[in-house]
């Protein structure tokens, strides 16, 4: 059945392993609750998806609503953006523009960047990332882990030529043009032109960081890379439709590139958005978008895939608000999140608010709070930046 829109407004080593065996009794455990047939997952990407909704108890309690996260931290690379990885990759080499034992590229503060590290070698491809030297340390380091190359570099505008995701798109020509000079170039360009997503190579006369087995190069361009919108659309709208029996009011997260809120909300069409800010001044988000601590969050320009989203609202959340939330869950909830999902479900206290007791809300648990040590879950970092939490519970948000 297709979704309509509801009614209402619209995160020591051992040296010696021992491995235990048995043998099966099928004459045993007969009184046994039958265990539904599922079958094994072929391989790492159909593990990505289908992750569990779960109610947040507190903040369901607290605002009288069914305020439901979806638990993308669940899944195996550690995040919602699992699913574009895959989307995408798959994508571009279903249409000839990446080949096995090419490069994908990427400009991303660091989700998107360990999801496609995670993946691209379930497809026999190699990942180049670069992320601004502002991000989480620890985001590098698991990235390098992951076998990744990483280029950190400083933070610039994004119409700056050396802005990472402007980097990261000549890194997928140079790799073009270094497996075209090696007679091992497998891109569907005919003409003698190398390009990436429809851009022509600039010439840049410097050292080539890929191998020269690579067989060429693919720039993932999730902010325009409609592929991440499909991801949703397809996967994680459809997945929260039958997990709520289709019975929610809205949907509420914030947007980075905009692919969740655009591929959720064209198919569940019921939505809020959160306009993420720090301390409501968004004119210097064009200048840095890491003078925040929440990172990964906080659209500055409409990209491709936020011009398929449908809202019908939006609420500003501040780092002070988003720092509070992550404690309170984890205290109340036992829910160690990272910084887009606590300002999610800062969101969705804000609809909460809105619509009144009574209501069922379903946010994005994006990922978790591993990967945000250094700095959102940092006391020192947070003391030197005003940001230290205080609350005993939801007073931040005029919760008594």
């Amino acid at each position: 059945m297709a979704p309509v829109r509801a009614t209402g407004a619209v995160f020591a080593a051992l040296s010696i392993v021992l491995l235990s065996y048995l043998h099966y009794n099928s004459r045993a455990r007969k009184t046994h609750k039958p265990i539904s047939k599922k079958k094994p997952r072929r391989g790492l990407t159909e593990a990505i998806g289908n992750t569990p909704l779960i109610r947040i108890n507190s903040l369901s309690e607290a605002t009288g609503c069914e305020i439901l996260g979806k638990a993308e931290f669940l899944n195996p690379g550690g995040s919602v953006k699992d699913r574009v990885a895959v989307k995408i990759i798959e994508e571009a080499l279903e249409s000839g523009q990446l080949a096995q034992g090419g490069v994908v590229t990427e400009g991303s503060a660091g989700s998107t960047a360990i999801s496609l590290a995670t993946v691209a070698p379930a497809f026999g491809c190699t990942c180049h990332v670069v992320i601004p030297d502002d991000a989480a340390i620890e985001k590098s380091q698991i990235l390098e882990a992951l076998g990744a190359t990483v280029e950190r570099v400083r933070p610039v505008s994004i119409t700056h030529r050396d802005h990472y995701v402007n980097i990261a798109r000549r890194r997928a020509l140079e790799a073009n043009e270094l497996a075209s000079k090696h007679g091992k170039y497998k891109g569907m360009d005919s003409d003698g032109l190398v390009q990436a997503n429809g851009h022509i190579s600039e010439e840049e006369k410097q050292i080539s960081v890929f191998s020269s087995n690579c067989t060429g190069g693919f720039f993932a361009d999730q902010f325009e890379n409609l592929a991440n919108f499909r991801a949703h659309y397809e996967g994680t709208g459809p997945e929260i439709w039958e997990q709520t029996g289709g019975n929610l009011h809205a949907f509420v997260a914030a947007a980075g590139t905009g692919g969740t809120l655009a591929g959720v909300s064209r198919f569940l069409q019921v939505t809020r958005g959160v306009m993420y800010t720090r301390e409501e001044a968004e004119g210097r988000r064009l200048k840095n978008p890491f003078d925040t601590i929440t990172e990964g969050i906080g659209i500055n320009r409409l990209t491709q895939n936020f011009l398929k989203a449908e809202l019908d609202g939006a609420f500003r959340g501040t780092d002070m608000e988003a720092v509070e939330m992550s404690r309170y869950l984890l205290q109340n909830d036992g829910l160690f999140v990272g910084s887009s999902s606590a300002m999610n479900c800062v969101g969705a206290v804000r609809v909460a608010q809105s619509l009144g007791p009574g209501h069922t809300i379903v946010t994005i648990l994006c990922d978790n709070g591993m990967r945000h040590l250094s700095k959102f879950y940092n006391p020192q970092y947070l003391s030197q930046h005003g940001l230290t939490p205080t609350a005993t519970g939801l007073e931040f948000l005029s919760i008594s």
